[in-house]
């Protein structure tokens, strides 16, 4: 009896089959990115060159510890309070002499900082701080400079900073970006962010 031959299976269309899948799931497939934090960091340090003396005044301590708890000048203090202390820290406006601040509206304390050119805000972690709250305690600080940066910038030039910072990444904005840039260098200059951070604690 003659032996049938087992039927053979095309598989010439079997290439073009995982191709497209190969292309479909590249398509939907969403990769997820880390958001990170936006920091400009300052140019090298001379080696020669002795750190500036800072006052302990002009120096608002926030630590954050393993339990996630918030301690300002060793104090604890709610995520939800920070801004408002940043922001009197920063505007306070004590100094006199060299160090007046005429464009400040704070208390004039002379036991807080000088001067928002004097003012640093120093932020230190544990090793043991959970993400979630080192992102919110970094934009609680850095929303106490917007709004400060927002108020002169309406006082001077009749709009926001974020708003002067929105224009000069508008491909469409009509007025000189030159000129843009520079009112924004002087806003920047009235409130420079000045956010060190210390090394973790373990």
């Amino acid at each position: 009896m003659a032996r049938r031959s087992a039927p053979e299976v095309n598989a010439g269309s079997m290439a073009d089959i995982a191709f497209l899948l190969l292309i479909f799931f590249l398509v939907t497939t969403t990769i997820e990115t880390d958001s990170g934090i936006s920091r400009k960091l300052p140019p090298p340090q001379d080696t020669d060159q002795p750190p500036p003396i800072l006052k302990e005044k002009n120096i608002f301590v926030v630590e954050v510890n393993k339990n996630n708890d918030l301690l300002v000048e060793e104090v604890p203090m709610e995520l939800k309070d920070l801004r408002e202390a940043a922001i009197k820290f920063l505007d306070n406006g004590g100094g006199t002499g060299e160090d007046r601040c005429g464009y400040c509206q704070g208390a004039k304390d002379p036991s807080s900082s000088d001067n928002p050119t004097k003012a640093v805000i120093s932020l230190r972690n544990n090793r043991e701080t959970t993400y979630s709250t080192y992102i919110a305690v970094q934009n609680e600080l850095v929303a106490a400079y917007t709004t400060l940066r927002n108020r002169e910038a309406e006082r001077l030039y009749g709009k926001s900073f974020e708003q002067m910072e929105k224009d000069l990444k508008d491909v469409n904005y009509a007025g000189n970006k030159e000129t843009l840039k520079e009112d924004i260098k002087k806003i920047q200059f009235l409130f420079p962010e000045k956010l060190s951070e210390a090394e973790p604690k373990k």
